[in-house]
């Protein structure tokens, strides 16, 4: 009689067997071997979303995989992958954030420069905005916090990563966030300047002599130095920025054919008309005072220091 039961009891455990195996059940993966599939299915379904261009889904994906699986196989490069799905969103602040957040966490990971490299590139694009990305006119005028803050993050990657593979890039965007911020203060010397605020105009335009001495905007701001402090009584300063706008750029365009600067007063508005304002300066235009011609003398074979901001 036991005989029978252990047999009827090995063919009921054949059977199971064999019908779990008909109906895939064989097939029951550990646990390990679930979570690696399900975080890898995730994170190849986030990658097709970025792909696709479907950012804020490929967001969403990646964010999963660090709420499920936080020491996955996937999760360190899920988070880096998150600062590039921000920015291509256009979501340069959740960018800067998610980049932030990286170097935090993984201060030696091997494409850390990434991370310090997007941070960067978030700012400058936000310091470009709209128009300027879709017809590449960079205004001056505008606020310039964002492209002073891109130029110091381009310039902590180079300081922590001087070999990265987005060194090249990095310097490349300094010189034209230096040439933006420079321009940006020659706007504000210039203005200071035809409302005859000149020692503020003096200062400002000293200030991009030497914060940003290789920007286009330096012989500009020699000649506002020049005049401000000219019309200051100066004439120390005033020829001594003279003698280096004319050693450094001789071709200046308001040299004249002796070598003097020409200097030409402005309308400011409290000279113009409120007709003159309204035409646009075509009509009812103000008198102005004749040019002023300053000579240079006693250049000497080098050039000296730029004027100090504080006088």
């Amino acid at each position: 009689m036991n005989d029978i039961r252990t047999l009827f009891v090995m063919v009921i455990a054949c059977w199971f067997v064999a019908g779990c195996s008909m109906l895939g059940f064989s097939n029951i993966k550990t646990k390990e071997e679930y979570e690696l599939t399900s975080e890898q299915k995730l994170y190849e379904a986030a990658q097709n979303s970025i792909r696709s261009g479907n950012y804020s889904v490929g967001i969403e994906r990646l964010q999963a995989i660090e709420t499920h699986f936080p020491f996955g196989q996937f999760a360190e490069q899920a988070q880096l992958e998150l600062i590039y799905a921000y920015f291509m969103k256009s979501d340069f602040e959740g960018a800067k954030v998610a980049a932030e957040r990286f170097v935090e966490l993984h201060p030696k990971h091997p494409h850390a420069d990434y991370a310090f490299y997007m941070k960067g590139l978030a700012s400058y694009e936000q310091d470009r905005g709209f128009f300027d990305r879709f017809l590449g006119s960079p205004q001056a005028s505008r606020d310039v916090s964002n492209a002073e803050q891109a130029f110091i993050e381009f310039n902590d990657l180079l300081q922590n990563y001087p070999n990265s593979l987005y060194a090249k890039d990095a310097k490349a965007r300094m010189i034209h966030l230096r040439n933006i911020m420079a321009e940006h203060e020659l706007l504000v010397a210039q203005y200071y300047l035809e409302n005859d605020v000149w020692v503020a105009a003096a200062n400002r335009a000293a200030g991009i002599v030497e914060d940003f001495p290789s920007s286009s905007s330096v012989p500009v701001a020699l000649a506002i130095v020049v005049e401000a402090n000219y019309k200051l009584g100066l004439t120390k300063p005033a020829n001594d920025a003279l003698r280096v706008l004319a050693l450094n750029f001789p071709n200046y365009a308001d040299f004249d054919a002796r070598g003097n600067l020409v200097l030409r007063d402005a309308a400011n508005a409290q000279n113009r008309s409120l007709t003159n304002i309204l035409s646009f300066g075509l009509l009812d235009r103000p008198r102005l005072p004749p040019p002023l011609e300053i000579g240079v003398t006693d250049i000497p074979q080098t050039a000296e220091a730029p004027p100090s901001r504080d006088r």
